[in-house]
């Protein structure tokens, strides 16, 4: 025999009161609409430390102003807790900004290469240009067309390493920037192409109106002498050679140089005797090339020479004569530069 089982009116009324008894714990504790109970959020005094805190749980509703601006600091007239308006921020009680300004750069990056860079004019008015490879720290220079139409492949050389440079960039090392001045005589480039070329617009031959060793006029004998020249009126006395002057003292300090002419006597270092650096850079010319060091000697005194001039600025420098007033030698000259760039004293 079997127990009855129906107990049906019993149930009904425990879930009828386990129903209200849970519509009354939720009113009380504050359930949400799901039936969930929340725990209530306790209310801080307001002090600085706790508004710090509510300032960290706005949410992020600023839109910054400007790059570089600073946001105006000023207090809430109500509840002193952090009010975002538009594009201002407005913290209390301190000067705390969340949000610092956009940092702004003081330079723009130097570009690989650069020219032609004006650094002066001839006495013609004719531009000096510079052509710039490199942004590195070590300084090396190359001077080209010094006796503008006499010796005029040099600077058909300068204008060959130029777009060699230009095609082939990653020859200067990272540390090396490269300045290539292509012709310090451009009257005398224009005005011929030959021995009338090879003095500036008021008949000064430029490597001998440089501020050391000077002299306004030498025993000719052994020295060119196919026409006048002269080592101007004074040293330095040449917008051409103040211009160089000018660039390599105060734009840019080089700690090598290399000028060019023609043709056929070797290389010459700066100095008398010559200065120690500039015979190490010569003999490391005549190393990577069949350019003779020492040079010929032919029993001229040279006076007034950029590279003297220079080497009595501590710069080790040479006069490099090319084979030739024809020719420019490149491959042999691409080799003479990959190893300036390198050179160290």
């Amino acid at each position: 025999m079997r127990r009855s089982t129906n107990n049906r009116p019993l149930v009904g009324i425990l879930l009828l009161i386990w129903f209200f008894a849970l519509i009354i714990a939720g009113g009380l504790l504050g359930a949400n609409s799901l039936g969930l109970f929340a725990v209530p959020t306790p209310v801080l005094p307001v002090t600085e430390t706790s508004t710090t805190a509510a300032l960290e749980q706005l949410p992020p509703t600023w839109t910054p102003g400007p790059a570089g601006e600073t946001p105006t600091v000023l207090a809430s007239p109500s509840t002193d807790v952090p009010v975002r308006t538009g594009s201002e921020f407005e913290p209390t009680l301190t000067s705390v900004n969340p949000f610092p300004p956009t940092p702004t750069f003081l330079f723009t990056p130097m570009p690989f290469s650069d020219g032609p860079i004006v650094i002066g004019t001839s006495i013609g008015g004719r531009p000096i240009e510079v052509w710039r490879f490199g942004t590195g720290p070590v300084h090396r220079m190359i001077v080209a067309g010094i006796h503008g139409g006499y010796e005029w492949n040099t600077t058909a050389l300068a204008d060959e390493l130029i777009a060699h440079l230009e095609e082939n960039p990653d020859l200067i090392p990272h540390t090396v920037t490269l300045f290539i001045l292509r012709s310090l005589n451009p009257d005398g480039l224009a005005r011929a192409l030959g021995i009338d070329g090879r003095v500036n617009s008021n008949g000064v031959d430029l490597n001998r109106n440089f501020p050391v060793n000077w002299a306004d006029d030498w025993n000719r004998t052994l020295c060119w002498n196919y026409a006048p020249t002269s080592g101007g009126t004074r040293p330095g006395s040449e917008l051409e050679t103040q211009a160089l002057v000018e660039f390599i003292t105060t734009q840019t300090r080089v700690t090598a140089l290399i000028s060019y002419h023609s043709a056929a006597l070797g290389v010459f270092p700066g100095g008398d005797p010559p200065h120690e650096p500039s015979a190490a850079l010569a003999e490391s010319i005549a190393e990577v090339s069949t350019y003779s060091y020492p040079p010929l000697d032919i029993g001229c005194i040279y006076t007034g020479t950029l590279p003297d001039w220079a080497a009595s600025e501590g710069i080790a420098s040479v006069d490099l004569e090319l084979h030739t007033h024809i020719f420019t030698d490149f491959e042999e000259n691409l080799e003479i530069l990959k190893m300036f760039l390198d050179w160290r004293r």
